[in-house]
């Protein structure tokens, strides 16, 4: 275990390194100067080329990646080509809302899937197994945007019982929470409708197993059997969606986000593509490639406390 341990952390920077080269060549081969960018289309030639000399962009291509490298160590994203200011801090504030939003939606689909499938999985062929497979298709079909703009017209603006759109004054207040329920409600449904599924399935295979019979004509309670035995030899699968899905999440906030309104990292990232905002489209998407690749090393690591037998 410890050596697979080192050997992970030890591919980790190597695969950063990567990420960071291709999103510094990004910017390298998109058409157009930053510095015209940065100084406007009727800038003097004088101000261009000062712009140019303050950003490095007059070294060499290596020369540059060793600046942003060494930069990207220290925490600076660079200059926002449209609002002028430094990207480190909204880019951070970004991901903090959208790392809220996602925990929220998270917890809901996990709590609400993991039951479902179980319950579904032991009254296999049921009404309620029918019933439950029915609404996670229900949830795995309907398009996101055309369900967030329905619920919007129909809770928001009908009823009046949520915002209609923005994040509210704090995460953990009533107002920040009614805020965040419609967006983690759309964010989470796909997810909660895979989950559900698959936990179905796999609950459905393993209480077919010998050792399932086994602690039946050993006594134990049907509670006990159902969690302490199915289900946690049938969670190895589920780790793997749920971490995978976690990080999916950030392609579903791009959509959910600028439908609510909600200024995380997915609406951040639309605006800088609209306003061609590079140095902030280049930060994004290294941020969403760490946290692609931190997941999944939680992932991974997680297995092995989960089931003894895994050896790496």
């Amino acid at each position: 275990m410890k050596k697979y341990w080192v050997k992970r952390l030890i591919q980790l920077p190597i695969i950063l390194l990567g990420v960071i080269a291709v999103t510094f060549l990004i910017v390298q081969f998109t058409p157009g100067d930053p510095a015209v960018k940065l100084a406007g289309s009727s800038a003097r030639v004088e101000d261009i080329e000062a712009i140019r000399e303050q950003l490095g962009l007059n070294k060499p291509m290596w020369e540059q990646f060793v600046d942003y490298f060494v930069n990207i160590l220290h925490g600076d994203f660079g200059i926002s080509f449209v609002r002028k200011t430094e990207i480190s801090g909204e880019l951070m504030t970004a991901l903090i809302n959208t790392v809220y939003l996602m925990v929220f939606a998270r917890i809901w689909s996990v709590l609400a899937a993991i039951p479902l499938g179980i319950i579904a999985a032991l009254k296999q062929n049921t009404w309620l197994d029918k019933t439950c497979m029915a609404l996670t298709l229900v949830g795995i079909s309907i398009p996101q945007f055309w369900l967030g703009l329905m619920l919007m017209k129909f809770f928001c603006l009908e009823l009046g019982l949520f915002p209609i759109s923005g994040m509210g004054e704090s995460f953990f207040s009533g107002d920040g929470i009614l805020h965040a329920f419609l967006p983690a409600l759309m964010l989470g449904l796909p997810q909660m409708a895979s989950i559900s599924r698959l936990t179905r399935s796999e609950m459905l295979e393993v209480m077919r197993q010998d050792y399932i019979r086994t602690a039946k004509a050993k006594g134990l309670r049907y509670k006990v059997i159902v969690i302490k035995h199915a289900l946690k030899n049938a969670s190895l699968p589920l780790i793997t969606v749920i971490g995978t899905q976690t990080g999916y999440m950030l392609s579903g906030s791009v959509v959910i986000e600028n439908i609510f309104a909600w200024p995380g990292l997915g609406r951040y990232s639309i605006n800088a593509i609209i306003g061609n905002d590079y140095p902030v489209i280049q930060a994004s998407i290294l941020l969403f490639a760490i946290m692609f690749l931190v997941v999944n090393l939680i992932v991974d690591l997680t297995y092995s406390a989960i089931d003894p037998r895994i050896k790496y």
